[in-house]
């Protein structure tokens, strides 16, 4: 998947938590979210707050469909709310294989 397919996907699948996410798909949205909220700092506060409160619901279904393709719930997000050790967690298993099958489908 290509980095525009990546956001197009991601956008058009905004609030979906159901299904499957590439590799692919899960770190082009999250550069793209990275570029446009280094972007929108730069412009100013409220801007990064709209683009923080923008990308927020579809960065979470892409994060549980991304959990989806390794087999684990979506739930599992919850796990980054603890510091470093929940985040260097999320971050590997945000890049293993795909499990197959996958009750996820």
């Amino acid at each position: 998947m290509t980095f525009i397919e990546s956001i197009q996907t991601c956008f058009r699948m905004y609030a979906d938590f159901d299904g499957r996410a590439s590799r692919s798909e899960f770190w082009w949205w999250s550069l793209f979210v990275l570029l446009i909220s280094m972007g929108a700092q730069i412009i100013g506060d409220t801007a990064a707050t709209l683009v923080a409160l923008g990308t927020l619901l579809p960065y979470l279904a892409v994060s549980a469909r991304r959990l989806h393709d390794i087999d684990r719930s979506g739930w599992w997000q919850l796990i980054g709310f603890i510091p470093l050790i929940g985040w260097a967690i999320m971050i590997y298993w945000c890049v293993q294989e795909p499990a197959t099958p996958s009750r996820y489908g």
